[in-house]
């Protein structure tokens, strides 16, 4: 390595320590993602790790959770993030992962276009500038190593595939999946290395045993440690709220739409931010080699990744074609397991094909080659924007601390003055994950699966309120993870604070199938106006300086 891209090298480390920075400084005074975060994950962990259950058996339940969520809806016990959460406070747990994943995703991106994209000496700027920009991307937290990861699995499966695999490839496949989710994102990668090594043997008569191996051993692995949902989606026998999934709905011209928006905009759980900066590249190198007469490796690997990348949106999209239905009836694997999630594959994608990109403008004329530092410069201004304290404290969302109030939550407890494990809560008007955080034993919930038999017990608490809006109605019917307490007056809306003006007028739940569950206490952030006329008496409003809610309590009567 040269002189001027270890420093490059070294002033990429610098700038991922101050893009982790808030994390460390701030602590729970942090802001972060909600979405699919701290309304579900975070208090997951924190759940699990409480219950006992870590190391639970198969059919092992956890009881603060809708009278007793599997186990197995949890994840493995062996999940490097879950032992972060369970020997770390959350906050710190979180600033650990984020850091693991970006210096991770750092490595792997430069070491893969180091050794197998962009091995040039002149190529460095390029090689460090688009692994920077690839580990600034904000991921989904939960993720982990799931798409971040896949640069540094590439890199060791081309070079097993090679011949040129050290003990380090071998180490990489080993650990990445105690870091990273099969069904968020490996399973689509490896199937994508099966395909390759399928093209080896099947066009170049190539059968790499090694590469077949490494392939197999790494799949073998990410079985052996996701046991739990193995298990859950193939071999248990009682149906899961996934059976009465209805994803395929799209007409053909909504999926052609669906393909644009996900080919310029990405997807929240794989966010790239490629629309403003990348793809404008991606193109202006497209029509540059279609001018070329001579293509070589660089112009034929881009124009694969290129085409790859419209592919994968276009498979997105079409995957919730309605013409796929009738299948998925009948195989109920197609309604469990998403098979979408080959756009997973993506964010690798771009940025490889982004390093590509710019290479071929730096193989052009002075003001083409210009383009590239500048190009790489916006890309990295962009996705600093994109950083968690900058995103979320401008639209206002709470920090950890503001959001999970524990004191304020402790305050409620000792009001009510009782086991927490004797009752039961739900939410209205904020996420049941800051309930059960703060160790209430919940009615509600947002998991990705739970029985079936739990959704229709829970349908009846709500099901005036699902009559009163069809968008709702055909929310929780047809997909159904959020088992909240609905209102049709809030909508699919779940963040009130103190400073909300809304209250609930008309609120119609059976509170008599919410009490034949076990339930006794209303958790709402905003006034339920009509309290008295469905047997609700109003207790007590709680709020304090370090909340940003004022959580009104009902107890059913």
């Amino acid at each position: 390595m040269e002189q001027r891209e270890r420093k490059a090298v070294a002033i990429a480390f610098i700038v991922l320590a101050l893009y982790l920075s808030p994390l460390y400084m701030l602590g729970e005074h942090a802001h972060i993602r909600v979405h699919d975060n701290m309304d579900s994950n975070i208090a997951w962990y924190r759940v699990l790790v409480r219950s006992g259950q870590l190391f639970g058996p198969i059919d092992a339940v956890i009881p603060q959770v809708i009278n007793g969520l599997p186990r197995n809806a949890f994840g493995t016990e062996f999940s490097g993030i879950v032992w972060l959460h369970a020997l770390f406070p959350s906050m710190a747990a979180y600033a650990l992962s984020q850091t693991i994943t970006r210096v991770f995703a750092f490595l792997g991106m430069y070491w893969l276009l180091r050794r197998h994209f962009l091995p040039s000496p002149e190529s460095w700027l390029i090689r460090v500038g688009a692994a920077l920009a690839f580990a600034l991307t904000p991921f989904w937290p939960s993720g982990m190593l799931s798409t971040l990861g896949m640069p540094l699995a590439l890199w060791a499966f081309l070079s097993i595939r090679n011949g040129e695999a050290t003990w380090k490839e071998w180490l990489a496949i080993i650990l990445l999946p105690f870091y990273a989710s099969f069904v968020l994102g490996f399973f689509f990668f490896l199937a994508a290395m099966a395909a390759v090594w399928l093209f080896d043997g099947v066009v170049r008569k190539q059968w790499n045993k090694r590469f077949f191996a490494a392939i197999a051993l790494m799949t073998s692995l990410f079985l052996a440690i996701e046991y739990r949902l193995v298990y859950s989606l193939v071999f248990s026998g009682e149906p899961t709220s996934r059976n009465e999934f209805l994803s395929s709905r799209l007409s053909f011209v909504h999926c052609l739409r669906l393909t644009l928006k996900n080919y310029v905009l990405g997807h929240t759980h794989v966010m790239t931010v490629h629309g403003p900066i990348i793809l404008p590249v991606l193109w202006a190198a497209f029509f540059l080699v279609l001018r070329r007469r001579q293509r070589g490796s660089l112009e034929r690997r881009f124009l694969l990744l290129f085409w790859l990348n419209i592919a994968l949106s276009a498979w997105y999209a079409f995957w919730f074609y309605k013409g796929w239905q009738p299948l998925k009836e009948r195989i109920s694997l197609l309604n469990t397991f998403n098979f979408a999630r080959f756009h997973f594959l993506r964010p690798m994608v771009i940025y490889v094909d982004f390093a590509l990109a710019l290479q071929i403008l730096a193989k052009e004329r002075t003001a083409w080659r210009r383009l590239v530092p500048i190009a790489l410069a916006l890309q990295l201004l962009l996705l600093g924007g994109f950083n968690e304290e900058i995103r979320y404290r401008l639209a206002g969302t709470p920090s950890f601390e503001q959001f999970y109030s524990e004191h304020l939550f402790t305050k409620i407890k000792q009001y009510i003055g009782k086991p927490v494990s004797s009752y039961r809560v739900a939410s209205v008007g904020l996420h049941p994950a800051i309930a059960q955080y703060n160790g209430f034993y919940t009615l509600d919930t947002y998991n990705n699966f739970y029985p079936l038999s739990y959704k229709r017990k829970f349908r009846r608490i709500i099901a005036k309120e699902l009559d009163k809006s069809p968008v709702l109605k055909d929310y929780f019917d047809h997909w159904g993870n959020r088992v909240y307490l609905f209102s049709a007056e809030l909508g699919k809306h779940y963040m009130f604070t103190k400073r909300s003006h809304k209250v609930i007028r008309h609120f119609e739940i059976d509170t008599k199938a919410f009490k034949q569950l076990g339930g006794k206490y209303i958790f709402s952030s905003v006034p339920i106006m009509n309290a008295r006329d469905i047997h609700l008496r109003f207790l007590r409003a709680f709020t304090d300086r370090q909340s940003v809610w004022k959580i009104y309590v009902y107890e059913v009567e």
